[in-house]
């Protein structure tokens, strides 16, 4: 054992019960300077009421449909004046700290709901995307109640086996499921003018940017960017 060794923290172990902070502490240790190599292989790992869970390889169907979806909740921040497309990790309260897929929020200066702790992302954003697979138990069951605990608006979960698109809204204190409109696409209830078909997360000749494309010049939308363009300080 190396003298960098001895006077890094303890590393990450699946089932560790920590704090936030030391859930961070002992982070950014391994993924930092000398304490890469303690754990060279790990690239997700999340603290959920105050467990440790450490985060599988992705397959080639979770990265392409990871890639697709920042990409497109990135489409409508750069369209949308106050909001902001992140994967940053999110510290959510004391015993929690998640690495969504994605977010989506609206900036606190423009009425958000999110802050930043440190140098994280803090609070509940208005929107989380996962694409989960192996780890949907977690998202469909500790995650999910935590998001609705933390006041996250809107949660929407790619699911690769079986394949499934679930968006859910939270209302009354519950996350209930959008259901698609008469023409087939997926609204956001929270972001305007957020449009998805569900069908082109699976079918790689259709295109997410043309529902979102329609989405941005509809009128919920100028209506939206309008209302944001006052912002809240």
């Amino acid at each position: 054992m190396s003298t960098d060794d001895i006077s890094l923290p303890p590393v990450l172990r699946e089932g560790d019960r920590l704090t936030a902070s030391e859930f961070l502490r002992r982070w950014e240790a391994i993924t930092q300077g000398a304490g890469r190599r303690r754990m060279p292989d790990l690239k997700h790992a999340e603290l959920i009421d105050g467990v440790v869970f450490l985060g599988s390889l992705a397959t080639s169907d979770h990265g392409e449909r990871h890639a697709s979806l920042c990409r497109w909740i990135w489409l409508y921040a750069e369209q949308t004046i106050g909001c902001r497309a992140s994967r940053a990790t999110l510290v959510v309260c004391p015993n929690d700290v998640v690495q969504p897929d994605g977010m989506l929020l609206i900036l606190p200066e423009y009425g958000g709901q999110s802050n930043v702790t440190g140098e994280y992302l803090g609070g509940g954003p208005e929107l989380i995307v996962e694409v989960t697979g192996s780890s949907s138990s977690r998202d469909l069951g500790v995650k999910l109640e935590l998001y609705r605990r933390s006041g996250v608006l809107e949660y929407l979960t790619i699911l690769l086996k079986p394949n499934r698109v679930i968006w859910r809204q939270l209302m009354s204190g519950r996350h209930r499921e959008i259901t698609p409109d008469d023409d087939g696409l997926l609204r956001s209830r929270t972001f305007p003018g957020l449009w998805l078909d569900p069908d082109a997360v699976w079918d790689q000749k259709r295109s997410l940017e043309t529902a979102l494309e329609q989405g941005v010049r509809s009128p919920e939308h100028a209506a939206f960017v309008r209302r944001l363009s006052n912002p809240k300080r």
